[in-house]
């Protein structure tokens, strides 16, 4: 029996589960734009003041986290608070990729039912302007293309969707609508990418004792960091 904590903080969505062999035992989550920093830690500390969880925060086996790509400042905001309950109690780090997070309830789903067998899906988090982070998986959760960020025109994926349809979800799939304008693209409502989505896939991991250095894991940012100074304050 495997308790694994699960930090999702890749979007403006912050979100935490407790899970026990791959079933949720508890979750929490807020979506409040930017403030990952302030409510994280007092979402997981609401989550083991659930009446449902029998356990300590000392008690869990490992802490799983979204990894990337996503919000630079989420990514590290989870990453730093999972890297510091797992050095405190001597825990197991567990990193799953954001965008399967994303996509693993809506493969589940097979989109609403109107999945086709040879369909691909395509969770988007939004980057800026026309840019995502994608990534193509098919209906068994295999990962057909690297993950990459993409800036989306009318030209984007047209030698996929010739082929198959496509299911566009995430954040960043909302602005992409207009211009991936095609009969094979879809795009279904999602939750966005929520830590009780990751019990399954933790569970998978701590079963292959896939685990992360502790002390040298960072997140995949994809991208590097750029800071912007709002225009009120450039003089």
């Amino acid at each position: 029996m495997a308790y694994i904590l699960c930090i999702e903080t890749s979007t403006t969505i912050c979100s935490v589960a407790l899970t026990c062999d791959g079933e949720v035992v508890a979750a929490r989550q807020e979506n409040e734009g930017n403030s990952h920093a302030n409510r994280l830690t007092v979402l997981t500390e609401d989550l083991f003041k659930d009446s449902s969880v029998s356990i300590e925060m000392s008690d869990i086996d490992a802490v799983a986290v979204s990894s990337g790509p996503g919000s630079y400042t989420g990514l590290r905001i989870g990453v730093s608070t999972a890297k510091g309950i797992c050095f405190a109690l001597g825990k197991r780090l567990i990193a799953i990729p954001s965008l399967s997070v994303l996509a693993w309830p809506v493969i589940q789903d097979k989109a609403n039912g109107e999945a086709e067998e040879n369909s691909w899906y395509c969770p988007m988090i939004d980057a800026r302007r026309m840019e995502v982070y994608a990534a193509m998986f098919d209906g068994r959760m295999q990962q057909q293309t690297d993950t990459s960020a993409d800036i989306i025109d009318q030209e984007s994926y047209r030698d996929i969707l010739s082929e198959r349809k496509i299911f566009f979800f995430g954040n960043g799939a909302e602005k992409c609508r207009e211009a991936l304008s095609h009969p094979n693209a879809v795009f279904p409502e999602d939750e966005g990418p929520l830590a009780r989505n990751m019990a399954e896939l933790a569970n998978k991991a701590w079963n292959k004792n896939q685990f992360e250095d502790v002390a040298y894991f960072e997140p995949f940012y994809l991208k590097d960091f750029i800071a912007t100074i709002p225009k009120k304050k450039i003089l």
